[in-house]
């Protein structure tokens, strides 16, 4: 059955839309709803008959059971990547089989809906995919940029490993798959997380960025949920949430294992069913936003210790893109400098136009503990100091170089470790003697160390409890 129907009064889609189910009443009646629409739409009793359908009909999107007879949804979405006709496939799911709809994603499905099916959620899937449609020149015109310049979005590298990470960017940015962003702080996570979101179908909607690690645990619900006025006390009004800030857009949820349990598990229940509610509301809200999240910890160690559930792990690791530490690919570190010295000059009304050999060697040179957040902060103190000509040793921080991470024999702030030394002594030596070399500034030392400064408060309470050398209570002196 083709169903074509007239749209230029509706404004809508003439794209085409191939519905695949097995069930007849479903099957005509969904294909009925999005002829509504303004689609043009055609049917399929099974994957054999849709794949079949595919190959002569042409359609943007599929629409596709998981679930039928002779051939399921995932072996047509395997069969449909085949083709050189490029579709979006959305998979119609059970409740109980979300896992297979997860996994479906991983193999390039655009998106999936539980059934009963929420038309106001299909719809708006419908109209992202048809988006999409339109990405494909930008992205094009991507790739190209990256042969040519080694750039994407904000970021740039032209080694190996910063290659690897443009093609997974560039393959998961048009789909509404959840990536899980891992690596240490300063690596950039977040403009990991942005340039997806700028490479998506929702780049015009709002992107919404919450730090899980900087909110205290009483409010963090409120933060991502929103509440009602007189929710508790001190709600003196009705709050909107990031979710419902983030509404068609993405939301970031930046360092998610500092995410109480308790809120990981209603996040959990957002990612399935697309709704929430607020703190103190009765009713459910549906939202379409698309999730990111990101944290420095160690996935598997955080969900071994509990701090990260297992089953909300799963769900946002549909993609995962490990962000490396800026001493495994040095070779970007000078178009990262001038990258940074143009950024950092117009910033500042500088003129400066260049830098040292000597230092250039110096940054190669260098470990580099705080990643690219350290060397952007470097060369932004470097373009305030030089004021203009060339940026030479003397503009950078007072004893630059001399890292704790450095391992020359002759080096007094060098770490050194005897054979028999236990991995949490070690750990222990490396955080106190970040804090001397940063003066006790808990905040620096924790950027430096890759880690949270609320695990840099913990790690001094264990030490404290035991050696009495570090007081996490006390206020910063040097901020």
């Amino acid at each position: 059955m083709t169903t074509e129907r007239a749209a230029d009064n509706q404004g809508m889609s003439h794209e085409k839309v191939l519905i695949v189910e097995d069930e007849e009443n479903e099957r005509t009646g969904l294909a009925e709803l999005v002829s509504s629409w303004g689609y043009r739409t055609e049917t399929a009793r099974d994957g054999l008959e849709g794949l079949e359908k595919a190959a002569q009909w042409t359609p943007s999107i599929v629409v596709t059971d998981l679930k039928m007879p002779r051939m399921g949804g995932i072996e047509l979405l395997e069969r449909l990547a085949e083709q050189t006709q490029a579709m979006a496939v959305i998979l119609v799911t059970a409740q109980g089989t979300i896992d297979s709809a997860v996994q479906a994603m991983r193999l390039g499905a655009y998106d999936y809906i539980t059934k009963p099916i929420d038309t106001q959620r299909l719809r708006a899937m419908l109209q992202n995919a048809s988006a999409l449609l339109g990405t494909r020149a930008e992205l094009e015109s991507t790739r190209r940029r990256l042969r040519d310049s080694g750039s994407l979005g904000q970021l740039r590298g032209t080694s190996r490993k910063m290659q690897e990470i443009f093609r997974l960017i560039e393959l998961v940015a048009p789909s509404t798959a959840s990536v899980l962003i891992t690596g240490a702080s300063g690596t950039g996570k977040e403009l990991v997380a942005r340039t997806i979101h700028q490479l998506s179908p929702r780049r015009d909607r709002p992107f919404v960025a919450i730090n899980c690690a900087a909110i205290p645990e009483t409010l963090i619900e409120s933060e991502i949920f929103g509440h009602e006025k007189g929710a508790f006390t001190g709600a003196l009004e009705r709050r909107t949430g990031c979710f419902e800030l983030a509404e068609g857009g993405t939301i970031l949820l930046d360092e998610i294992g500092e995410m109480p349990v308790g809120t990981q598990a209603k996040l959990l229940r957002v990612l399935e069913d697309h709704k929430l509610r607020r703190l103190g509301s009765k009713v459910e809200t549906t939202v379409d936003v698309r999730v990111l999240a990101a944290t420095n910890k160690v996935p598997d160690d955080a969900v071994a210790s509990g701090e990260l559930r297992s089953d909300l792990y799963y769900r946002l690791n549909v993609f995962n893109i490990h962000m490396p530490p800026l001493r495994e690919h040095k070779e970007d570190i000078a178009d990262l400098v001038q990258l940074l010295l143009s950024e950092m000059s117009a910033k500042h009304n500088r003129k400066t136009v260049a830098i040292s050999e000597a230092v250039l060697n110096l940054f190669n040179n260098y470990t580099w503990p705080g990643n690219v957040r350290e060397l952007r902060n470097t060369i932004e103190r470097a373009v305030i100091v030089c004021d203009g000509g060339m940026i030479e040793t003397k503009h950078l921080p007072p004893g630059f170089g001399h890292t704790i991470l450095r391992t020359s024999a002759n080096d007094p702030d060098a770490i050194r470790l005897g054979v028999g030394t236990t991995v949490g002594e070690a750990e222990k030596m490396l955080i106190l003697k970040t804090l001397e070399s940063t003066s006790n500034n808990k905040t620096r030392a924790a950027e430096i160390l890759g880690i949270s400064l609320k695990t840099l408060h913990n790690k001094l309470k264990e030490y404290g409890s035991s050696t009495g050398d570090a007081d996490p209570g006390k206020e910063e002196q040097t901020q």
